[in-house]
């Protein structure tokens, strides 16, 4: 089955929320490289937040994104929050009236979020930022999509493009923020944001490829 329901999919973003959670010294250390080095606990903060929300609560896939996006958006500093929160709330919005998730939603719904993303910010691909992650990735889905290839493939090849974009970051000058101060000081360090981008996409992934295998098998 290509397709899972939203109505019992929210506990994805549980396991995003553990993943950034479990980051969070990892990322504070890549971002007191050539940033403010608060990136994982701000992240962890909003995530974990969110998270206590969100459990226990049997959220739709959309309603969990909603709550995420606005923990995001209101409740913790730092350049990232406003940035993930609008990509989090424009996913939400996608799907809020999608009763099942399959391969276009869940690209409509990527694309959304970068166009959120790219509405409040100036950075572009090659800038040393979350996008350099996230615009890979989607097009890694949309390619797959494109060949004919099952969802589950796609998600995969979406991770690959995601990791791929991060390890990428440590070619190029920050042009965005205070590593931008930098200048050709910023070579040779991951960015923090491409990186918890990067454990997001995966996570989510996983998460959406675990909820097609649970479909398929409550059809045979």
């Amino acid at each position: 089955m290509q397709h899972f329901d939203n109505a019992s999919a929210g506990d994805i973003v549980l396991s995003v929320a553990d993943r950034i959670i479990e980051n969070r010294a990892y990322l504070s250390e890549i971002d007191g490289k050539i940033g403010d080095g608060d990136h994982g606990v701000n992240m962890a903060k909003g995530f974990g937040m969110a998270a206590e929300r969100i459990r226990g609560n049997d959220m739709s896939l959309a309603a969990a994104f909603d709550t995420l996006g606005t923990v995001l958006m209101t409740e913790i500093g730092g350049s990232m929050g406003p940035l993930y929160g609008v990509m989090f709330t424009q996913f939400a919005e996608t799907i809020e009236n999608a009763s099942s998730i399959d391969a276009k939603t869940f690209s409509t719904m990527l694309t959304n979020g970068l166009d959120g993303i790219q509405a409040i910010g100036s950075a572009k691909v090659g800038d040393k930022t979350l996008l350099d992650t996230l615009v890979p990735a989607i097009d890694a889905f949309d390619s797959a999509n494109a060949g004919g290839k099952p969802f589950a493939d796609a998600l995969d090849a979406l991770v690959v493009a995601a990791e791929k974009g991060r390890d990428g970051t440590k070619d190029l000058v920050a042009k965005i923020g205070r590593a931008s101060r930098l200048g050709e000081r910023s070579l040779g360090v991951l960015d923090a944001g491409a990186t918890s981008c990067a454990l997001i996409l995966k996570a989510l992934a996983l998460g959406a490829k675990q909820k097609l295998q649970l479909s398929a098998a409550a059809v045979r």
